[in-house]
């Protein structure tokens, strides 16, 4: 999945000469996610979480990057039936339309003209050497030119908003690099109008792995539907996913990625739902087994997935999701819209309209 958020976080403040008042200024981060699925539990606690404290001291964009989805072939009435699923997730998830922006990518015509003019300036070899390139069309004939070209859609996504500071995941922490060496060329061939930013791992939540192969990331893309908790399973297949889990045969709870990847991802999923650390966990089933910590995990996890799919099913067929998206489009717009005005006029695009004598 193709997964990114650009976060302006670093805290700025100016003092007032006369009163010495401080005043706080805002900051944005930008965050999209491809509409390919439903999302997992991974994705809920690495990311969407975060968002909703993010979302309180920051200007935050939430995006639904659907033009990214189609560098692969994608079912129309599912893609749309996705889009949409997405943006309800965002806001069940906490996103507030009031504090936050959420629109889709392809209401914004701003994002594919900065990508047509961001790949202009973008090479060949750069875009082969994209790992996800790579894992993605070895092997295959007839592989999309959009696949090889979509990293400059991305950095457009970014780089419309003045982002600052980007915290990725480690498979979109090459794009972020290139993102941030097409920002510089433009800014050294052209004029200085883009920010870099900055790329950031978050330490934090930012890596749920699959419960039947720990050693590889959750994804919403895993051939075997054991492996990924999906934020809208019910709570009979939450708690079989759970107890059928890959752990090991030593019985003991304790957290040791290495030695014991299973055990140890178990520990981090109900601690981030729970807000108890490993320590505590370690401590509360030294002597109990498998059994009774798999059956509380799974508890665990019902207990923050429930309320938020009340709030789903609220929200999918309703006219209150169209009207957020409407406005989000709009509001989006004008912001994108302003950075690509700068960037048409840096690179000689169109006309300079000459102002009607008096």
């Amino acid at each position: 999945m193709s997964f990114f958020c650009a976060q302006f976080m670093l805290a700025t403040s100016l003092i007032n000469a006369a009163d010495y008042e401080e005043v706080i200024i805002l900051k944005t981060i930008f965050s999209g996610i491809q509409p390919s699925g439903t999302l997992t539990l991974g994705n809920y606690l690495g990311a969407m979480k975060q968002f909703v404290d993010l979302q309180e001291e920051n200007h935050c964009y939430f995006c639904i990057v659907d033009e990214h989805a189609i560098t692969v072939p994608q079912d129309r009435l599912k893609l749309r039936e996705n889009i949409r699923s997405l943006a309800a997730l965002y806001l069940a998830s906490g996103i507030d339309p009031e504090k936050s922006t959420l629109f889709i990518q392809s209401e914004v015509a701003a994002h594919t003209q900065l990508g047509w003019m961001l790949q202009s300036i973008s090479y060949i070899g750069e875009l082969e050497r994209m790992t996800q390139f790579k894992d993605k069309s070895a092997g295959k004939d007839a592989v999309s030119s959009s696949l090889l070209t979509y990293p400059p859609l991305m950095a457009a996504d970014i780089l419309l908003y003045k982002t600052d500071l980007v915290p990725v995941g480690d498979d979109q922490k090459q794009h972020l690099e290139l993102t941030r060496n097409l920002a510089q060329r433009f800014n050294n061939k052209f004029n200085d109008i883009f920010t870099v930013p900055e790329v950031s791992i978050p330490k934090t939540g930012a890596r749920i792995m699959s419960l039947q192969d720990p050693t590889k990331k959750m994804s919403k893309s895993d051939s075997n539907q054991k492996a990924s908790i999906f934020m809208l399973d019910d709570e009979k297949k939450i708690e079989k996913k759970i107890k059928s889990a890959v752990t090991d045969s030593e019985g003991i709870v304790k957290f040791d990625k290495e030695n014991k990847p299973g055990v140890s991802n178990l520990l981090a999923i109900y601690a981030s739902c729970t807000g108890s650390s490993i320590a505590e966990l370690e401590s509360k089933y030294r002597d109990k087994g498998y059994g009774q910590f798999k059956q509380d995990t799974a508890e665990a996890v019902i207990s923050v997935l429930k309320p938020l799919q009340a709030r789903y099913y609220e929200l999918i067929d309703s006219q209150e999701l169209d009207d957020i998206l409407d406005n989000g489009a709009d509001k989006a717009e004008q912001a994108a819209n302003k950075m690509l005005a700068k960037a048409k006029k840096a690179m000689g695009l169109g006309r300079v309209k000459k102002k009607p004598k008096k």
